[in-house]
């Protein structure tokens, strides 16, 4: 490639170097499976790199961040077209937990629509506002408030179902719904 691409370009190593880690962090909260992080990871980066001698992006870590979750919400789209739901994961797939908090909170997550996911991980793991959250996923604040309000809810409910009660608070079955 005349010009040098992405890949002779010291900016671009740098810039992967330093974002790599937090890029993938993110891709494995909107994921929830890591080899689907690393693929989502390094299509963002294709895609960056292929800007990057040319019209490159003004604040390349927020363009960066944009890109993964639309390719992530397309990568969603694709999988309802193309695999049939059936309601189960494969115990085989799921990675593996070092406690009982961790392995509530991948099923937790799991129990989250795809919207619902992506909105908590740019609130808690991307710490962005709701404005901000709105503006990656393309959508209205209104919308990411709904789903930011479900989501949470969602796993406050499976909270109450699966989590040990703690001796000297309120039971499950005494807890308020």
């Amino acid at each position: 490639m005349a010009g040098g691409g992405p890949g002779r370009n010291p900016d671009f190593g740098e810039f992967v170097a330093a974002q790599q880690g937090n890029l993938l962090r993110l891709a494995h909260a909107l994921t929830g499976d890591p080899h689907d992080a690393w693929d989502l990871t390094q299509e963002t980066l294709a895609r960056l790199g292929e800007r990057w001698t040319g019209r490159r992006p003004d604040v390349p870590e927020a363009w960066t961040r944009t890109v993964m979750v639309r390719l992530n919400i397309d990568r969603i789209r694709r999988l309802r077209r193309e695999l049939p739901l059936t309601g189960t994961t494969d115990p085989a797939t799921a990675p593996v937990q070092v406690g009982e908090v961790d392995a509530w909170l991948v099923d937790a997550l799991a129990t989250l629509s795809p919207r619902q996911r992506t909105a908590l991980a740019l609130r808690y793991v991307e710490d962005l506002d709701v404005r901000g959250i709105a503006a990656r996923m393309g959508c209205s604040e209104g919308t990411v408030k709904s789903q930011l309000s479900r989501g949470t809810e969602r796993l406050r409910e499976h909270a109450r179902h699966h989590l040990p009660t703690v001796p000297g608070t309120t039971t499950r079955e005494d807890a308020p719904r």
